[in-house]
């Protein structure tokens, strides 16, 4: 069917199907990830990182560096600069600090980065605030030693 120019209903529906199609509506944003978070929080630290965790295009799922670490970072403990270490980081939100946890403890390669030297920690994302206050991103942080710790103290 032609448009017509002589019928303005027309032209009118035809102009909404054209802007319609032209200019697809915006999604909303997700925000950031857990790992992008830690990302600028290790940067905004001033500490050296890279993320090393991969995408498995085969199998479509991500890979973490010895099954637990997504995130490498080269930190240091205080200006002036006493001491440099190793840190391995698991990234993750709020609400699956837990099985995070259960992970690393349950991986041996957890335990042979820590015995090589490296720290582990879990660092999770989630907001946080009073209510009826703006909720906040709050970053949770537990060491494989404290993840160890509370492991022994649950079995006895």
């Amino acid at each position: 069917m032609m448009r017509s120019d002589h019928d303005p209903v027309a032209a009118e529906q035809m102009d909404a199907i054209v802007a319609s199609v032209a200019a697809p509506q915006k999604r909303k944003s997700k925000g950031k990830s857990p790992t992008a978070r830690t990302l600028d929080e290790l940067r905004k630290r001033g500490w050296i990182a890279q993320v090393v965790e991969r995408w498995n295009q085969h199998a479509h799922v991500r890979v973490d560096l010895f099954g637990v670490i997504d995130l490498v970072a080269i930190a240091f403990d205080s200006k002036p600069v006493t001491e440099t270490f190793i840190l391995g980081i698991q990234a993750c939100a709020g609400g699956d600090h837990a099985n995070r946890r259960d992970k690393i403890i349950a991986e041996p390669r957890a335990k042979a980065w820590v015995d090589a030297g490296g720290r582990l920690e879990l660092w999770s994302w989630a907001k946080q605030g009073a209510r009826g206050k703006a909720k906040r991103w709050q970053l949770r942080v537990e060491t494989y030693a404290e993840m160890v710790a509370s492991e022994r103290e649950a079995a006895t």
